[in-house]
């Protein structure tokens, strides 16, 4: 792993700190199976002309696994929290990946649960609620159970993309798993298809960005950051998300930035690089 990986790969959620913002503003009351659908196989189809490369039948199902984790069922149920909870609530719940991706990690892949790992992650969850809570936060149990089943859903994804490491390049890895998603959420989205007529101009922009940047582009960042970066490491760059809506509210919507963010955004970088570097010392002394 070189800095550069881990910056190439934090680009990944950096951009997807945009989500909110997108989904709020320019795809407002949109059905969320409707929206994961546009988003994934559009996407999908076109690095597909790209790659020009189909998967091995023995590879299907692990990748029918590893899009239903990181894609269908992942970004369904990240638009129902986004459309149930405060962007806050639903930030705080996310936070919670890289806390289930070590414990995830040591089963899968037999990696030692390290005390750094565990601090890191905790201490990402505590900025991050900092961050982005506020009193004035409602809550609503479908939107938490969304959220908490898609933080462990894309946790799993994290820590599968590593275990199972097809001997493709990683466009051709996320075309499949992007085609695989959107048509895995074809009979499940299709009493919504019939919205599609009702788009408007500013839908469809959303849902290009959704789809290109937020989901093609930086997809292949962070399945690229999975091959070469322990999931631990990679999870716990999350928290860029979070600290990209705030700084995106605050800068566009004229959003307030309190000291209570600022000590939360202070806390959610420590941890980011509390994870990077003991993980890092860790791995490299002797047995």
């Amino acid at each position: 792993m070189t800095r550069l990986d881990l910056f190439y790969t934090a680009l990944a959620p950096a951009i997807w700190g945009s989500s909110y913002i997108v989904t709020t503003s320019l795809l407002p009351g949109q059905s969320p199976l409707l929206v994961a659908l546009l988003r994934a196989l559009p996407a999908g189809l076109i690095l597909l002309l790209l790659t020009r490369q189909l998967p091995p039948l023995t590879w299907v199902p692990k990748l029918l696994v590893l899009a239903t984790l990181n894609f269908s069922l992942f970004w369904t149920l990240l638009f129902v929290s986004a459309y149930r909870l405060p962007g806050g609530v639903a930030a705080t719940l996310g936070a919670a990946q890289p806390l289930l991706v070590v414990f995830f990690s040591a089963y899968a892949l037999q990696t030692p649960i390290r005390p750094s790992a565990l601090m890191a992650a905790a201490l990402s969850i505590f900025g991050v609620a900092l961050l982005v809570l506020t009193p004035a936060a409602r809550l609503d149990l479908w939107g938490v159970l969304a959220g908490i089943g898609g933080a462990a859903s894309m946790a799993a994804g994290v820590v599968l993309s590593r275990k199972w490491q097809p001997p493709v390049p990683p466009l051709t890895f996320t075309a499949w798993q992007l085609t695989a998603g959107g048509l895995l959420l074809i009979p499940f989205a299709a009493p919504s298809l019939g919205d599609i007529s009702a788009l408007r101009g500013a839908n469809l922009i959303g849902l290009a960005y959704m789809s290109l940047i937020g989901g093609a582009l930086t997809y292949i960042l962070w399945f690229r950051g999975l091959a070469r970066i322990e999931p631990a490491k990679v999870s716990l760059l999350g928290v860029l998300s979070p600290l990209t809506a705030v700084i995106l509210g605050w800068s566009i919507l004229s959003e307030d930035l309190t000291l209570t963010q600022l000590v939360g955004a202070g806390l959610a970088l420590f941890s980011l690089w509390l994870g990077q570097t003991n993980l890092s010392l860790k791995r490299r002394s002797p047995a």
